[in-house]
């Protein structure tokens, strides 16, 4: 008499965690050297380009040169907030925008970037 054994592999468990916060703080530029090198020498560049990553005009960012509160930087901030789900508010976005555009555009760029190419964590189950 011979008997069936019917084995099964471990499945890997795959879990992604989706936050309502920022991945990085306003002042995390030191995260991303290479971005905040950029941002800091040629930093019309470094807005334009990340309007364009967030799906935006390229040309967008030039137009917060006419604003008291920078309204292209402010708007995309909400834009992205709403769009990854992160709470905040208009006001904190403008006072970001205001007194930390550099670092309000880094924090975008990284945020961009994080959400795009997602870390995920594998257990297999071993």
């Amino acid at each position: 008499m011979s008997a069936k054994i019917h084995g099964t592999q471990p499945r890997p468990f795959v879990s992604a965690t989706v936050s309502n916060q920022w991945t990085s703080g306003i002042c995390d530029c030191f995260q991303d050297i290479p971005h905040c090198c950029f941002a800091f020498w040629c930093f019309p560049c470094f807005a334009c380009l990340t309007a364009r990553e967030a799906g935006e005009c390229l040309c967008l960012p030039l137009l917060d040169s006419f604003g008291f509160i920078p309204p292209m930087t402010t708007a995309l901030r909400v834009s992205i907030r709403q769009r990854y789900g992160i709470e905040g508010t208009i006001c904190n976005d403008c006072v970001y925008s205001f007194f930390c555009g550099p670092c309000s555009w880094c924090q975008v760029s990284r945020e961009i970037k994080t959400r795009k190419n997602p870390i995920i964590f594998t257990n297999t189950g071993a």
